[in-house]
């Protein structure tokens, strides 16, 4: 039996909530006062509108050791945590405390393992995908860390904002940039660096210019894409989800493409409008 634990940053389609694998570990949310668990209560539209009228930006809180050690709990032999990168968040630092405490406790009997994605989003989705590919296939705990430390380094994640009002709230960016980016309709195309922030690839003007720029970066970089799983997470605009599917399934032949919508956290980040890629 194997179970695998996401924060609530990565986002679970359908199937996989269906599927009895995988479970979300909510973060908590803030907008000016306001406290929202990052759960299956969220309300997208609610918080997008409570965010574009807080004069401040929003804020998050990562799950307590506590709250990871009772999903250890129950007959499980492996069991994998997937957090959000330690560059964004202490979730990372949060599971890590929780499985040493745990084993402490507990003893060693479970194998207990805590991934750093480096990423955000779908991009700790797909990493989950792969751990259950390799259990499915019954390859030996100990193979599966190795094997899959390998492949998050492989992950890439890209994102377009629509605006850039949250990061400006946040501190992450002045206001005369934020002020001219908005003005002038330019978008920038950003990425996850190899240690898990955040960097600028390029930009363009315009929300079409700029998502058909981060798929040329997605398609540059996406060595053997017939093995790859890209996923889609999207802030309230299905239809630019859609669009972007489109135009990878046009570049490339990929393995698997899957679309999904923002939780919280991602929400949060992505403002709406937003689109995340990763894989």
């Amino acid at each position: 039996m194997y179970k695998i634990i996401i924060d609530s940053c990565g986002e679970l389609t359908e199937e996989l909530k269906k599927d009895g694998h995988f479970v979300n570990v909510p973060l908590e949310l803030e907008v000016n006062g306001y406290h929202i668990v990052d759960d299956e209560t969220f309300d997208q539209l609610d918080f997008i509108k409570r965010v574009k009228e807080s004069p401040v930006g929003p804020k998050s809180a990562c799950p307590s050791p506590e709250r990871f050690m009772q999903e250890f709990e129950g007959d499980y032999d492996d069991i994998f945590v997937i957090t959000l990168s330690d560059k964004l968040s202490g979730s990372y630092n949060s599971a890590v405390l929780a499985k040493n405490i745990y084993e402490d406790e507990h003893g060693t009997d479970k194998n207990i393992y805590v991934i750093n994605s480096r990423s955000a989003s779908i991009g700790q989705t797909v990493i989950g995908m792969k751990v259950q590919e390799f259990e499915e296939a019954g390859m030996p705990f100990e193979e599966i860390t190795k094997k899959i430390e390998e492949y998050t380094d492989l992950i890439d994640t890209y994102f377009v904002l629509e605006t850039l009002e949250t990061l400006r709230k946040a501190g992450r960016l002045s206001n005369v940039k934020a002020f001219i980016a908005n003005t002038l309709n330019i978008k920038p195309v950003m990425g996850s660096t190899d240690e898990g922030s955040i960097q600028q690839l390029g930009q363009a003007r315009g929300m079409k210019k700029a998502l058909a720029k981060m798929v040329d970066f997605i398609i540059e970089n996406a060595t053997n894409p017939e093995e790859r799983i890209m996923a889609i997470s999207h802030c309230n605009c299905p239809g630019r989800a859609e669009y972007v599917k489109g135009l990878l399934e046009s570049r490339a032949n990929f393995k698997k493409i899957i679309v999904v919508e923002t939780a919280g956290v991602s929400t949060m980040y992505a403002n709406d409008g937003g689109i995340v890629v990763a894989g």
